[in-house]
């Protein structure tokens, strides 16, 4: 297994994680806010669930796979981040088409969008960087 297809499994295990996080009580503030900053919903935990079990399967598949799992999910999940950073709306949980741009503090749209702006950031550094670097660019043999 290369570093690549393992570094899917570890997004495969963090995204298991944040699933299971999303049902620790203490974890929730007193209005249901995750750290205090946003919620997340069973439609959330499904896109969380469905990108670990993609993460997997590409690990598992082939290194090809997972390079593609890296790139693709990593330029979604990071459009998303900076799309809810500049507008206070993501759009993988339709939140710029329901609400729009939302005048909220910046430093609130900002740790509540931190999440996706790293983990996609480093998904796409994994797809498109660290992928190259390995190998060339090239699939191993």
């Amino acid at each position: 297994m290369t570093l690549i297809q393992k570094l899917a499994v570890a997004y495969a295990l963090m995204f298991f994680a944040v699933v299971g996080l999303n049902y620790l009580p203490f974890i929730h503030d007193e209005n249901g806010m995750m750290f205090g900053l946003f919620s997340l919903q069973w439609y959330d935990d499904v896109l969380h669930g469905f990108s670990g079990i993609w993460a997997l399967v590409a690990a598992f598949l082939s290194y090809r796979a997972s390079v593609l799992y890296f790139r693709l999910f990593g330029s979604v999940y990071l459009f998303d981040g900076v799309l809810g950073l500049v507008t206070g709306s993501g759009c993988l949980d339709g939140g710029i088409f329901y609400y729009g741009f939302q005048d909220i503090e910046f430093a609130t749209r900002f740790f509540a969008n931190l999440p996706h702006l790293l983990i996609g950031g480093i998904a796409v550094f994994i797809g498109f960087v660290l992928a190259r670097r390995s190998t060339g660019g090239l699939a191993p043999a």
